[in-house]
This record gives C-alpha cells, structure tokens and sequence, in this order.
C-alpha cells in the first residue's frame, strides 16, 4: 500500500518517504516493521538499512506456517541467516502465534507446530516476541507457559482484543499486551482495556491496518485530525488515505486510552514509551 498498490492495481506513485516523515514529525521516535513470513525480509531490510531510526522483527506468521512444512530446517535456518546478517536490526521474533479465525490459510496444527518451532528462535538470539493471537487464546497460552524456559525476554501479544482474564494471564507470564485501533472497536474491548494496568501495555498501530473508523466506540476519544484524508486515486503527498493507518496515527490510539482511563496523555505516553524501550531496546536505557 505503501507503494501505492492496492490489489493489486497501482492506485498513485509510492509514498513511504512522505508517510515516514509524518511519522517522525508527529513525534515518533522508532518504528518496527513487521515481517511475516521469510520473504518480507529483503525488502523489509531495504527500507530499514538506512535509517537508525527503523528496525524489523523476523519470523512467521501463522497463516503462512505452511511455508515451513516443505522443507522446516532449510526454512527456520534461512529465518536464522536473516537474523543473523542484521543483527543490529532485528529487535523481536515474529510476528508469530496463532490464528484460528484464518485456518484456511493454514491448518490448526501447522500453526502449532511451527508457532513452538520460532519460540527456539527466541532462546537462540534472546529476544523477545512479537505475537499474534485470535481466537486461539487457549492453545496459545498453553505452547507459551510450557515453553517459557525458551522465552527470555518474553514479548508483547499484539493487537490484542481478548477478555481481562486472557490478558491478566498472559501478564501472569510476563508478557506485554499490545493495543491498537483494532483493540478498541467495541464497548466490550474499551471496557476490558481500561482496567490493564498501564505497566503492561504497549501502543501500535499494526499499519497499513487497524485504522480507528468513525464506526468503533472509540472513535469517540480520537481528538487529532490530520490532513485532508483523501480516496487513494486523488493522492496527494501531504494526504493520508481512507481507509489505510499509517504509523502517525498512534496518537489516536493514545487519546483513545487516555479517554477511557481518565490519564493524562503525557503521562500514558511516558509509560508506554517506557515499556517499549524496555522490552525491544534495553542498551539504550542502562
């Protein structure tokens, strides 16, 4: 999308440079780009190489867990290699997990099997996880606890929009809960939000997806409006475009959780930033 492809079909010239740079002017400080299966690597790391400000995971995502099954050594040593030749880069395995809602991309038990399979890529390079889960929380717990000796640094379970008991399980384990807009779509999820202790959270935004729609209850506490937002064939550089996120609209995610948690923005912002660097950039605040 970024390229200005849209199914397929070029809809206007690319446009990364112009969303990178609303990022950093909305006050970004870092992006991680999420990879999901072994062929995003390349360009992946082509856009990172040159900016210290960018950096990646490396991994598969459970709807293409069956890439792994032609051949899983060759596949797991070439997410080795990857990781291994950018190193300085590369802050998180994944995105990985499970995905019950999609099992038509990919069957139950190869999830399961190559989700366990990754958690050793944790433990090789000690880093954290960057996880997947819908509607799977059972059997994602269940791989996570039984493996929690190969999972050093833990991680963040992302775009996270399951009950207060799956999160304050997973907490439990000394995992992160990523919240995006997708996380705030129903008074249900706002309500459920509210009460995870701010130490345990992490803000994203999961673009090109998980935009706020003007249809999800939290809509309500968005406040920042940007630029004209324009349909993708009237593109214009300084526009951003219906229905596509971009990294920059985190901020609505933030006002969102300061609405339902009566906290100032500032104070949310600090914490969660905290989080954050704490987890996938330590060196950088010993």
């Amino acid at each position: 999308m970024y390229q200005g492809i849209y199914n397929g079909t070029a809809k206007h010239e690319p446009d990364l440079s112009h969303v990178l740079k609303r990022g950093w002017a909305g006050g970004l400080d870092k992006i991680i780009v999420t990879v999901g299966t072994l062929s995003d690597c390349e360009p992946t790391f082509e856009i990172v190489k040159n900016d210290d400000r960018l950096f990646a995971t490396v991994g598969c995502h459970p709807t293409r867990c069956g890439e792994f099954v032609a051949d899983p050594e060759v596949y797991f040593a070439s997410l080795c290699q990857q990781i291994e030749q950018h190193r300085e880069k590369v802050v998180a395995i994944g995105e990985c997990g499970l995905d019950y809602d999609r099992l038509h991309f990919c069957e139950k038990e190869i999830q399961q099997k190559y989700f366990e399979k990754q958690l050793e890529l944790a433990e090789k390079f000690n880093l954290p996880l960057f996880l997947h889960c819908r509607n799977a929380h059972d059997d994602f717990a269940e791989i996570l606890l039984r493996n929690l000796d190969k999972i050093p640094k833990r991680g963040v379970v992302h775009t996270f929009d399951g009950t207060l008991e799956a999160a304050e399980a997973l907490i439990s384990a000394g995992f992160y809960i990523g919240i995006n807009g997708c996380s705030l779509k129903t008074e249900e999820n706002l309500t459920v939000v509210a009460k995870i202790p701010d130490q345990w959270i992490m803000v994203e935004t999961d673009s090109p997806w998980c935009e706020i729609r003007p249809s999800h209850a939290g809509s309500k506490h968005v406040k920042t409006k940007y630029p004209a937002v324009k349909k993708k064939e009237k593109w214009e550089p300084e526009s951003l475009i219906a229905g596509r996120c971009e990294p920059v609209m985190i901020s609505h995610v933030l006002e969102v959780l300061s609405g339902i948690k009566g906290k100032p923005i500032v104070e949310l912002a600090d914490q969660y930033y905290t989080n954050t660097m704490k987890m996938f950039f330590p060196k950088q605040i010993e």
